[in-house]
């Protein structure tokens, strides 16, 4: 006899639900069929579903995210990076507190010892006909910033490792759920061969048909529920044995919405919006936004950086706003609304030599024009890089590059070879944007605070 098998999914969804409804919409009809044929199926998935770049993500603290997962009918789930280090310790903690699947994620654990009721490293499941299927979760291991809130994230090989043996004694079908990226995910089927399934994500990557590395299907869906994912198996109770494996990623661009998830998502939205209607402050004059020029919002943004991570030199580029303030009352959905991104700030210890390479780099046409997608910046464009703490003297060149010919700091010049404090935001930490930045030895992260915490703080100065 051959049993077929058939797993749904989704990867770094990113709160981007304007694609949930036609997603939930195929997976009902495939779930009708299956049923009908009494065939096995599952939904899963493969983590940064909640980006908190939504109000809806925001306003609830990802328990909105939970709530549409469980209405979906999933049954496994783990953690991408967005769900790990962009909530705090408590909130992590109680997240998956109402989830009606297994939230699966083996490398990470809770330094205080109590462990969140939710959170298993893999599980194995019978099918009725008695093929046992094990599927298990690990998450990208961000060390320093999970060990920040309060959370121990082991390496992923590791932990693999660890659990790989177990699991081959006890399961005919082997499933990773893999939040590590595409390179981690070929060195996984390549070191770990009896893992039939690797469903990837992180790295954004799409397999239209998945890839095949030895006896392993590689398979992922890329980003924002763009495409979601299917995979095929058939077990042979005869030769006890996977005799066909097939995956795909199916467009989600014209599939047909459910109207009643759409209708879910837009009363949730609702609910989560009256969550973010705090008063932060009440302006008496509106604040304009621009990303290619210094404005006053900017400038004060820039200045309680600098104080909040107590640094000598306070560095933010302007295309963090979004928006504009409005006269009158300011709530958290306004700050929310303009500066939506998962960015945390940062203090770094660099050279006097290295400042003023980042402050000439800061100046240069070609960085301010840089369309920034990923490393929590949720804008279109980097934008003028605005400085606080130093007095800059620049020409303009007959090229139109503006260029840096002085830099002092409480009236002196920068020297070279002193180590100064830059306040700026996460994400110049990592890339290669600024390498004295990226490479830089010191490097102290403040969570689970947000950019928009300090602009909540610096508009009340205003």
């Amino acid at each position: 006899m051959k049993e077929k098998i058939f797993l749904y999914y989704t990867s770094d969804l990113h709160s981007h639900f304007e694609n949930w409804p036609q997603i939930v919409g195929y997976f009902n009809q495939r779930i009708k069929k299956h049923k009908q044929k009494e065939e096995t199926y599952w939904l899963l998935d493969n983590g940064d579903h909640a980006d908190r770049f939504h109000p809806i993500t925001e306003g609830l603290m990802g328990k909105g995210n939970v709530e549409l997962l469980n209405e979906a009918g999933y049954s496994f789930a783990t953690l991408g990076n967005n769900e790990g280090i962009t909530l705090s310790y408590n909130d992590l903690y109680h997240l998956y507190d109402d989830a009606e699947f297994q939230v699966l994620c083996a490398n990470l654990r809770s330094i205080e010892g109590r462990q969140p009721k939710w959170l298993c490293p893999y599980t194995i499941k019978t099918t009725p006909f008695g093929t046992k299927v094990a599927v298990i979760g690990v998450t990208a291991p961000f060390e320093t910033f999970y060990r920040l809130l309060g959370w121990e994230i082991q390496p992923p090989f590791e932990t693999l490792s660890r659990y790989y043996d177990e699991i081959r004694e006890q399961a005919d079908i082997f499933i990773l759920l893999s939040h590590l990226g595409i390179h981690d995910d070929e060195e996984m089927a390549r070191k770990y061969p009896e893992i039939d399934v690797i469903i990837g994500g992180h790295t954004h990557h799409l397999f239209q048909n998945g890839e095949l590395y030895g006896e392993t299907i590689l398979t992922a869906v890329g980003k924002h529920g763009t495409h979601l994912g299917e995979v095929f198996l058939e077990w042979d109770h005869e030769s006890n044995r996977l005799s066909k494996r097939e995956a795909y990623a199916v467009s989600t661009e014209n599939l047909m919405k459910d109207q009643e998830v759409t209708e879910d998502v837009e009363t949730m939205r609702t609910r989560a919006l009256q969550h973010l209607q705090t008063s932060v402050t009440t302006l008496e004059k509106s604040l304009p936004v621009a990303w290619f020029k210094e404005t006053l919002l900017m400038r004060r943004l820039t200045e309680e950086l600098q104080a909040w991570t107590q640094s000598d030199v306070g560095m933010l580029n302007a295309g963090v706003l979004l928006d504009h303030l409005n006269q009158g009352k300011i709530t958290y959905e306004d700050i929310h609304r303009i500066c939506p991104h998962p960015m945390n700030p940062c203090k770094v210890e660099v050279t006097g030599d290295e400042l003023l390479e980042i402050i000439r780099v800061g100046h240069t046409k070609k960085l301010t024009e840089i369309r920034l997608k990923g490393l929590g910046f949720r804008g279109e464009v980097i934008g003028k890089m605005v400085f606080t703490g130093v007095d800059i003297q620049t020409v303009m060149s007959k090229d139109g590059e503006e260029r840096v010919r002085k830099v002092k700091i409480n009236g002196a010049p920068i020297e070279r070879s002193q180590v100064y404090t830059l306040g700026t935001a996460d994400t110049f930490t990592f890339g290669r944007l600024f390498p004295e930045i990226a490479y830089a030895k010191s490097k102290k992260y403040f969570m689970p605070e947000l950019l928009r915490d300090v602009l909540a703080k610096a508009i009340q100065k205003i």
